[in-house]
């Protein structure tokens, strides 16, 4: 438990200096653009309802509506850094899911925004001539979760390998979470029981 509460704050913490980037935000409607550009979802109404311990990652999926899964999700190893990059700025992501070419779209790695900084802008090097397969983490070193895994577990995996993107695996990739996705969910939650305190304080519940 403890593990999972430190969890809980580094995410929290994580969020918070997320929003105080945007300190100007003042309603409802701006809060959710504010998310969005964080790549995470806009609404969790059913979250509330259902509890962390039993909100999973299909549960998160589900509320990306159409974009959860798609071409946009993933690149090939033989792609140059400039086309992954320019894919991931296309679609407002901060990684992609490596494929090995072929048609059968097995997984190679990953690629994230960490990746080019560090191993293409940090080096001097040409991202039009630098493949793709040169700078990912390999798959044997890829973290990814199932569908059917709880929140607060990917939050936790997330946080303990300090990682901001996980591909969600059923066999096939099914789609990407963020820590930020992970995050929303947790202050959903919280706001959910803030505000059946405040109803149950108000005399709302008999």
């Amino acid at each position: 438990m403890n593990r999972i509460a430190r969890a809980v704050w580094s995410c929290q913490e994580y969020l918070k200096q997320a929003i105080l980037k945007h300190s100007l935000v003042k309603d409802r409607a701006e809060m959710s653009r504010v998310f969005t550009r964080y790549g995470c979802v806009t609404s969790y109404p059913d979250m509330q309802e259902k509890g962390l311990e039993n909100t999973t990652v299909a549960d998160v999926l589900m509320t990306k509506g159409d974009e959860k899964v798609g071409s946009w999700l993933w690149c090939q190893s033989n792609d140059t850094v400039r086309d992954a990059v320019k894919q991931m700025a296309e679609n407002n992501v901060g990684s992609l899911v490596v494929l090995k070419p072929g048609e059968q779209q097995l997984i190679a790695g990953i690629i994230t925004e960490r990746d080019y900084i560090r191993k293409v802008i940090g080096q001097d090097r040409q991202p039009k001539f630098t493949k793709v397969v040169e700078i990912m983490t390999d798959q044997s070193k890829l973290i990814t979760v199932r569908s059917d895994t709880n929140i607060l577990q990917a939050m936790q995996l997330m946080t303990e390998n300090q990682i901001r993107h996980v591909p969600v695996v059923d066999g096939r990739i099914v789609g990407m979470i963020s820590l930020v996705d992970v995050v929303r969910a947790v202050v959903e939650q919280q706001s959910g029981e803030v505000k059946k305190l405040n109803e149950f304080i108000k005399g709302q519940y008999y």
